[in-house]
């Protein structure tokens, strides 16, 4: 292995710092690392990014970050070959062939995260509501597009060597790409707790986007950064030695308050430079309570505190269950500082339970999310990486820590929308508008036309084709197909066929009120007094029930005319007797030879349950135990409803035969009549009347026909359910 850590040859190209990349490694890793290096660097030297930073470089600063970050060296790897698939045409097939799935995977991963460059970009503008939610599903994207959370890491890397780079050059897009920072990834750093990255993005952002106010900050800090990290370690040591001397083991770290967070707190609480008592803090974490507060006293007699700055979060705790003692004490020096004591138990609630401290910073609701769960768990394998970096074992929880509920896609205008897994062209195209939904009629994934039943992937970029007008197909409701994924998707595409078919019964409805209105001479009636007449709620409801055949020209009459007073009917001994000459097979209890007839409202048939109604001069009219209009005239003249079967002898064995309607709908197709003719021929079923409409690609179809009972009926149903295209076949 190369002894030297870094090297600039005589043409000025910089070399890569072997052992440093090395660190932690044994000799089987640190020779994978070699050999990275020899692959790339002839492919990266002379190459740039487009920020203007050399792909060399910029390779060097991730995998260095990545080192100290204590990453395995798989991840390493993937830091030094991350431009590779720019510059190889087989990377893919070179990197798992050289250095295995693991770094062909990382690498993929970040290639595909890099495409999001542009996305985030466009988000982290402004502060806009809307726009910072949609930033907030950016973050979650960015976790979700990746198996391995060390892409994300990778990720972090990247950008922060981008700052370092513009740190030294004063190009036009670093506030943009400080900006982008900012907004995505400081905060993403902040979740899953890489500490070191987080503040180093927050500071060289502020410092690109604010440089006046990031100055003047620096300057009344009066100390560069690196006195104060040692006067932080100065006084943990202090503090450690007084803790042990009483007996108490306490594990005490801190660090100096960066700029940025600093301008933030004196920007959101009103406060003044001085005001700000945690420029430099100390958290002491010990194993019980007790020590909670005897450590207090030891800080307090070790520095000056300072007045009403004392808050006690142990016993009385804050609304999310945040426990921890905070004081703010002076120094020697005169300068503040701000100490937190807690409990082992106290401070793994705190960092990972509801009172986490980046829900506290970014204001995020609940806790007990699912997302808010699984970033928990990736920040408890984060702070376990110290100790088992490397391992088989943390890429695995890695790998089961991926967010893999839910996708993120991309709008051609790089909106991002969030969809539960498994989800369509059309469940994305109903997410963004309804009536998009409706007219959806092809979709392009990455550029690509695609079938309307693929299932997308996170990061994809989705464009629909869509028409400007119609509606959905019927097929999309169904599940073999695989149309539709989201129940939102399928309820809208249910609304607007339920919608349609119900325009088209009012439509009908209206239509037959009109034809009996003007059969009676009435056509001036007023026809919200008629529906109130007829006992519905408003003339919609009753155009509705005329147009499902719950309406009959009898209740009609009645309603325009008034009741008829009846005449007195003749007394009778209940008992069974043949209706009529005809032999229709219909027995009316208590009255022999009295005239009967079916029913045209709902055309009954044997075994129907029905019932009997004495009508004036026509004998008495045969209607299904159910039908609407019957239920009507029985509310009306109750006193002219009478019992009634069917004979022994009626249905297939008598000969007899009654007219039913059916009603079909079909996908719209060439000899789909013929088709449905031929299913009724075979079953000898005589079609008395047909009548067939065709709209938006769907034929409608009605059939009176002759059948000898509803046994026959159903038969004839279930067959032309069977001809193709036919979508349902119902009685009416």
């Amino acid at each position: 292995m190369v002894s030297v850590t870094h090297a600039i040859d005589a043409a000025g190209v910089e070399h890569a710092p072997v052992a440093r990349l090395c660190e932690g490694l044994d000799q089987g890793g640190s020779e994978r690392i070699e050999r990275a290096l020899e692959l790339v660097e002839p492919l990266y030297i002379g190459k740039r990014l487009g920020t203007g930073e050399a792909v060399w470089q910029h390779g060097l600063g991730m995998a260095l970050i990545a080192v100290s970050l204590k990453l395995d060296v798989d991840t390493r790897l993937a830091a030094l070959l991350f431009a590779i698939h720019g510059q190889h045409a087989e990377a893919a097939e070179l990197i798992e062939r050289e250095f295995g799935h693991e770094v062909a995977t990382l690498v993929t991963g970040l290639h595909r995260l890099n495409g999001l460059r542009l996305i985030s970009r466009a988000t982290a503008v402004s502060d806009v509501p809307q726009v910072r939610a949609q930033t907030e599903v950016l973050r979650k994207m960015l976790l979700a597009m990746v198996e391995d959370i060390r892409v994300v890491l990778l990720r972090l890397a990247s950008r922060t060597q981008t700052l370092r780079y513009f740190t030294d050059h004063d190009e036009a897009r670093r506030a943009e790409a400080a900006r982008e920072a900012l907004d995505i990834y400081a905060p993403l750093a902040n979740r899953l707790g890489v500490w070191q990255l987080k503040w180093e993005l927050e500071d060289l952002s502020f410092r690109f986007l604010e440089p006046e106010t990031y100055k003047r900050i620096a300057r009344q800090l009066d100390e560069k950064r690196a006195e104060r990290e040692r006067f932080i370690e100065d006084a943990i040591l202090s503090l450690k030695n007084e803790c042990a001397a009483i007996g108490i083991e306490a594990e005490i770290y801190g660090r100096p308050k960066h700029i940025y967070s600093i301008w933030n707190k004196m920007r959101t609480k009103g406060l003044a430079f001085g005001e700000v008592y945690d420029v430099r803090a100390l958290r002491v974490i010990v194993e019980q309570v007790k020590d909670c507060y005897a450590v207090l006293g030891l800080v307090h007699q070790r520095w000056s505190p300072v007045p009403k700055e004392f808050d006690d979060y142990i016993s009385k705790p804050k609304g999310n269950f945040y426990q921890s003692l905070h004081t703010a004490v002076i120094a020697e020096d005169g300068r503040s500082m701000e100490v937190q004591i807690r409990t082992r138990e106290m401070h793994n609630h705190a960092e990972l339970g509801v009172a986490a401290h980046w829900r506290y910073k970014e204001g995020v609701g609940d806790a007990k999310d699912a997302y808010g769960d699984k970033l928990a768990l990736l920040r408890e394998l984060l702070s376990w990486r110290d100790e088992i970096a490397g391992s088989s074992d943390w890429v695995e929880q890695f790998k089961r820590a991926a967010l893999d509920d839910t996708i993120y896609i991309v709008t051609p205008q790089g909106r991002v929308i969030d969809l539960p897994q498994g989800a369509t062209p059309i469940d994305f195209a109903y997410r963004l508008h309804t009536e998009l939904g409706h007219r959806c009629r092809g979709a392009k994934v990455d550029g690509a036309l695609v079938p309307l039943n693929t299932r997308l992937k996170s990061g994809q970029t989705v464009e629909i084709v869509s028409t400007k007008q119609g509606g959905p197909s019927r097929d999309w409701l169904n599940p073999q197909l695989g149309y539709l994924h989201s129940s939102r998707a399928r309820a809208k595409v249910k609304q607007w066929f339920a919608t349609q078919d119900e325009a088209q019964t009012l439509a009908d409805g209206r239509a037959w009120i009109g034809r009996e209105l003007q059969r009676e001479g009435a056509t001036q009636a007023n026809i919200d007094e008629l529906a109130g007449k007829l006992g519905f709620s408003g003339a919609e409801a009753m155009f509705l029930a005329a147009g499902r055949n719950e309406l009959g020209p009898r209740a009609v009459h009645v309603a325009l005319r008034g009741p008829v007073a009846p005449r007195e009917l003749p007394a009778f001994v209940p008992r069974k007797s043949r209706a009529g000459d005809k032999d229709d097979g219909v027995l009316v209890v208590g009255v022999g030879k009295l005239l009967t007839q079916l029913g045209r409202c709902c055309k009954p048939a044997p075994p129907d349950a029905i019932k009997g109604y004495v009508t004036r001069g026509k004998g008495v009219s045969i209607h299904r135990a159910d039908c609407p209009n019957f239920a009507n005239m029985a509310r009306v003249n109750p006193e002219r409803v009478i019992a009634a079967d069917w004979g022994q002898d009626s249905g297939e064995k008598s000969g007899a035969v009654y007219p039913v309607e059916i009603a079909v709908e079909c996908a719209d197709r060439t000899g789909l009549l013929r088709d449905i003719s031929e299913v009724l021929s075979r079953e000898k079923i005589n079609v008395i009347a047909v009548n067939t409409m065709s709209r938006q690609g769907r034929a409608f179809m009605s059939f009176t026909m002759e059948v000898s009972g509803v046994p026959q009926i159903q038969r004839a149903l279930k067959l032309i359910g069977d001809v193709p295209s036919v979508l349902w076949a119902r009685r009416t």
